[in-house]
């Protein structure tokens, strides 16, 4: 890291002083939503549970790496988290400080929430639509430097945006900073939000599904960039992704964990490995039984077994089912599923939110669910 970089990192030397918190923490936190329009939103009772109760914890340099199929909240959890969506309950706390106690009430915070909203970025699943068509690269990336740079004069801001543009390998970086979007590739321009987010040198970014948009040949060397990056930079990661592979790829690389979502709530959570190769929930094994394989052997075998599940359908989000959200769908579901909603438990390698990662649980002695019809062979995948 060059001069200048070491002087913007003693921001996160002094931040890491303040307190023995983790850097950032999700209390119980829930984004519920009201149904209908107009009057329909007073009248009904029935509201979208996007996220649930969710508890999650994020170290310095560390990768959280959120997984579930279309609609299972991981976006909503994600913008939670980097203060870009508001909570209905619980809290969101940046080294133990209230982000939402911060804006609302700014004399009694002991971080700012200008310096919050500072610390936390986030990179666009479309970078077409996250970059101003009508401006160039350089203007782009002066804007947040004006913010929050106010010390840098026009010669060093300059020099900074070059300096930036070479961390995510975009050289000549005058040549790339005099051009449009409309003159960059996918892959370019989600570099160029890449290092729009780094140059606030910040402690958090969320990734929301930054490589799905990109040709399969440029998604490794992209995730492989970013991790690069985030060991120059020091900066935690909260990745969302629907593809596993990528997800133990990211995880693994950066020594982090896969948070695995169902219907607004994290149900396993754990190393790659661990989740990947021997995951206590159910759910789990469904993702995993869903992710395409590159043995052909493997996959045709997939073809002829029937799917670790009994329904294919999620349940209506507005109407979800009593107790454990996934024991319509789950083979292994007992009368104590339907009844009781668990929590995260020590399972064997992970945390699991099943009952079955507890010996004396009286799942074990409840009656066996009758299986539902229409289970079937139906494709099963993991949503965007």
């Amino acid at each position: 890291m060059s001069t200048d970089d070491a002087t913007d990192g003693e921001q996160h030397d002094e931040e890491a002083g303040r307190a023995d918190e983790p850097l950032l923490a999700l209390e119980d936190v829930e984004v519920h939503y009201d149904t209908g329009t107009g009057i329909e939103r007073y009248l009904s009772d029935k509201r979208v549970k996007a996220v649930d109760g969710v508890n999650l914890e994020l170290e310095e340099n560390d990768i959280v790496v959120l997984v579930g199929e279309s609609g299972c909240g991981k976006t909503t959890l994600g913008k939670s988290a980097v203060g870009l969506e508001r909570p209905t309950g619980g809290a969101v706390k940046y080294r133990g400080q209230d982000i939402w106690e911060a804006k609302d009430h700014p004399r009694g915070a002991d971080i700012e929430f200008r310096e919050i909203r500072r610390a936390m970025q986030i990179i666009h699943q479309d970078p077409a639509n996250a970059l101003n068509a009508s401006r160039r690269v350089r203007a782009i990336l002066a804007d947040p430097l004006k913010k929050y740079r106010t010390e840098l004069g026009p010669q060093e801001r300059e020099e900074t945006i070059y300096r930036y543009l070479e961390y995510v390998d975009m050289t000549p970086a005058e040549d790339y900073a005099d051009r449009y979007p409309h003159q960059l590739s996918g892959g370019e321009k989600q570099r160029i939000t890449l290092g729009r987010a780094l140059l606030m040198n910040p402690d958090v970014i969320l990734a929301d599904e930054a490589i799905s948009a990109l040709d399969v040949s440029l998604r490794v060397e992209m995730m492989d960039l970013i991790l690069d990056l985030q060991e120059t930079f020091d900066t935690s990661y909260v990745f969302i992704s629907h593809d596993l592979a990528n997800a133990r790829y990211l995880a693994k690389r950066a020594g982090g964990r896969i948070a695995i979502m169902y219907l607004g709530n994290i149900v396993e959570i754990g190393g790659p490995d661990e989740v990947i190769q021997n995951p206590s929930h159910p759910y789990t094994e469904v993702l995993r039984w869903s992710t395409p394989s590159m043995d052909p052997d493997v996959a045709m075998e997939r073809i002829k077994e029937k799917p670790p599940v009994r329904r294919i359908d999620v349940p209506d989000p507005q109407d979800p089912p009593s107790g454990c959200a996934f024991h319509p769908r789950c083979t292994k579901a007992r009368e104590a599923c339907a009844a009781e909603d668990p929590e995260l438990y020590d399972a064997e390698e992970t945390e699991a939110a099943c009952f079955r990662a507890l010996d004396n649980h009286e799942y074990w002695s409840s009656q066996e669910l009758e299986d539902a019809e229409g289970s079937g062979t139906a494709e099963l995948g993991v949503g965007d």
